[in-house]
């Protein structure tokens, strides 16, 4: 014990401790410590060199990595671009229309795809048939009681392109509508009972082409890459009620299954000879009575916050997605080669007629976008001056604007489109 303390003693008498750092030459040497007391910490933060040589060395070649990792990234999204733009077909560059294509005289058919906002008559036919769906072959005509109230948009497309000489109207395009009231994209994603997109809508169509060879021709012409559009508007019911809003999708399918079903859909209307698509993407239903919050003059129990919330959260997330996948699909993946797709924004034209309204709706009444014709017997009187029909459906005034909107994207013409 002595000879260890006298150890002790002798190596406190030789001087301070020495603490060991690196010299400009990576050798490591001892410095002295000054004596500190013992309140005070070892080293000040002044004295804490953490910046020798090696340690720089080591984050010099650090930033320089990471500086190179995001240069190669670059490089290779300006590159994806670039391959994207070379291989488009002329005219197909992001945002920009093919003019030969693009021209409303071109097209004598026009074939339609959705849910209740399309559906002329389809769902009625199902319902008075026990649940049948019209054989192949089955033209279904007009229908003045739609979810609008009257006609819906897709039938004023045929009526606003069509031309009347002498008094005598002819249409230019006919109307094949295969969206089905209450239908959702894919029972894969919200298994119910109505015929789905993917399921029978595109399936029916296939069928019908088939029968066109067979027995009386159904469409008249013949249906060419270039005398036929398609449109295809999906999701009222996917986003809504009973699943997505309320969480009762199948358990572990997000929002890309839905807009990945679309892309599907698209698919099999490729395979069958479909050339020319109008996308529509999700309507702002967060302002739709059925949804909307206190604020927007919405219905149901509670102010209804977090329901319009999370059903804009849907809709816009939905959207952008069709916003950036579109032109990727279209033009650098090639998924679809030789076609050409206008990417039509439904929920800016509803937007812009809800925020001004005036300029749109026309009803001897004011004009009225937070209340709905079928509320009461009062609003029954000008069903022009509302954007909506019902708590959920747009009016026939909205479906003539769609129709009106609808056109000017046939022709090239409207801001609410995009092409590739």
């Amino acid at each position: 014990m002595a000879d260890r303390q006298s150890s002790e003693s002798s190596h406190s008498a030789a001087g301070p401790l020495r603490s060991s750092v690196t010299d400009a030459d990576g050798e490591i040497a001892l410095q002295p410590v000054q004596n500190k007391s013992a309140e005070e910490p070892l080293l000040a933060e002044s004295e804490r060199s953490f910046e020798d040589p090696i340690y720089n060395q080591y984050k010099s070649r650090r930033k320089t990595l990471l500086s190179a990792l995001i240069l190669l990234s670059l490089l290779c999204l300006l590159l994806t671009i670039a391959v994207g733009i070379l291989v488009a077909p002329k005219g197909l560059v992001h945002g920009h229309r093919d003019e030969s294509r693009w021209n409303v005289k071109n097209f004598k058919s026009f074939i339609a795809f959705g849910d209740s906002y399309t559906d002329e008559r389809r769902m009625a036919y199902i319902s008075l048939h026990n649940n049948t769906p019209p054989p192949p072959g089955t033209l279904l005509g007009e229908s003045f009681h739609t979810t609008s109230g009257g006609r819906i948009w897709a039938r004023y497309v045929v009526q606003y392109t069509g031309s009347s000489d002498n008094g005598q109207w002819t249409p230019q395009m006919n109307l094949y509508n295969y969206a089905v009231g209450g239908s959702f994209c894919t029972k894969e994603i919200v298994p119910r009972v109505h015929p789905t997109l993917l399921e029978y809508a595109v399936p029916a169509f296939v069928a019908d082409q088939d029968t066109n060879e067979t027995s009386e021709p159904l469409f008249k012409p013949d249906l060419t890459p270039s005398n036929s559009v398609f449109s295809v508007w999906i999701g009222t019911n996917d986003l809504g009620m009973f699943a997505f809003l309320t969480d009762d999708q199948v358990r572990g399918k997000t929002l890309t299954d839905y807009t990945d079903c679309v892309y599907t859909a698209l698919d099999g209307l490729y395979a069958a000879g479909a050339r020319t698509f109008v996308l529509m993407n999700t309507a702002p239903l967060h302002l739709a009575p059925a949804y909307a919050n206190r604020t927007l003059h919405g219905e149901g129990k509670g102010d209804n916050n977090g329901r319009a919330e999370k059903m804009k959260e849907l809709t816009t997330s939905a959207n952008n997605i069709f916003r950036y996948q579109t032109p990727y699909e279209f033009t650098v993946s090639r998924r679809y080669p030789g076609a050409q797709v206008a990417l039509f924004d439904v929920w800016s034209l509803f937007h812009d007629i809800y925020f001004d309204p005036e300029t749109y709706l026309n009803g001897t009444a004011p004009a009225n976008v937070t209340s709905y014709i079928t509320h009461s017997k009062e609003t029954r009187k000008s069903p022009d001056s509302f954007l909506w029909h019902d708590n959920l459906h747009p009016s026939e005034q909205t479906d003539r604007i769609i129709a009106k909107n609808f056109v000017e994207v046939l022709n090239g013409t409207s801001k609410y489109a995009q092409y590739w």
